[in-house]
């Protein structure tokens, strides 16, 4: 999908270098990352290397992650979409600006991430990979559908009492959930 996807608010975009500035202030904002802090973007190298992974998964899998802007005005709100992990499954996510929260923008975003993702490839299942202490987030996934198929410390996270969560829209392999994990 080269063209962009228009929502009720949103116009979903192939993100372009061009984005960048707007991108690393969403991804520097520690309001944004208040549920996995250490994950905060500090230096604009991070972003660059995310917005370079969002555009091998346009490539490879041809779906990755938006810009998404607020159709009235062109605002910049955040980036999301469906990529690819490790062959086997499609992983909903999103970044909403602090300031946008609350607004309903990351469900709507959501979903229209998990339609296009069962459009390019309707037989892989759709996750959610989340913290369970981030209510928001499971709260988009559950409005989306998805049922909780794993809960387990989360391997690797500077915080030993956080806890994964992993929502799907269908139930997993041990593969599918291993890619989702790895």
């Amino acid at each position: 999908m080269t063209a962009d996807l228009l929502t009720t608010r949103l116009r979903l975009s192939r993100p372009v270098p061009a984005d960048l500035d707007e991108v690393f202030a969403i991804q520097n904002d520690p309001r944004v990352w208040r549920h996995f802090p250490s994950l905060r973007h500090t230096e604009i190298e991070t972003t660059i290397a995310m917005m370079q992974r969002w555009e091998r998964s346009w490539t490879d899998a041809g779906l990755g992650s938006w810009a998404a802007r607020l159709r009235d005005t062109g605002e910049l709100i955040g980036n999301g979409g469906c990529t690819l992990l490790r062959g086997e499954v499609w992983n909903v996510g999103y970044r909403i600006a602090a300031d946008r929260h609350g607004n309903g923008y990351a469900t709507e975003l959501a979903t229209a991430a998990v339609a296009e993702a069962r459009r390019i490839d309707p037989g892989r299942p759709v996750i959610a990979f989340l913290v369970e202490h981030n209510r928001a987030s499971a709260h988009v996934a559950e409005k989306l559908g998805f049922e909780l198929v794993h809960r387990a410390p989360d391997a690797g996270n500077p915080d030993p009492s956080v806890t994964r969560l992993v929502y799907a829209d269908r139930p997993l392999t041990g593969a599918q959930l291993a890619a989702a994990l790895a």
